[in-house]
């Protein structure tokens, strides 16, 4: 499986703005061919230990069943319409792929 993880900082960090990127997301984002798991969401306030990296608004999880289906969500009309929505909003976007067993 490959592990698609994006940290999005925005422009604007109001809770207006991030219940938009969230929703943009699981709009867009979440019913591709290939994904075995989905979630996006704020945040987590309360958790603030030294060790959280607390430099982002929304995080997007997608698990694909393998680069391939990776590799299709990349060009897929609906990921290529969330990007030209909502780019724009974005301050910071910092993505870590991984492969998982």
């Amino acid at each position: 499986m490959l592990v698609h993880n994006v940290f999005f900082k925005l422009h604007d960090s109001s809770p207006a703005s991030v219940e938009s990127m969230t929703a943009a997301c699981h709009k867009y984002l979440k019913d591709h061919p290939g994904v075995v798991f989905f979630a996006a969401g704020p945040l987590a306030a309360e958790l603030a230990r030294p060790v959280n990296d607390r430099n982002f608004d929304v995080a997007l999880s997608v698990v694909f069943t393998d680069k391939a289906a990776h590799d299709a969500y990349q060009t897929a009309p609906l990921h290529l319409e969330f990007i030209a929505e909502k780019k724009p909003a974005w301050d910071v976007v910092r993505i870590f792929d991984s492969y998982s067993n």
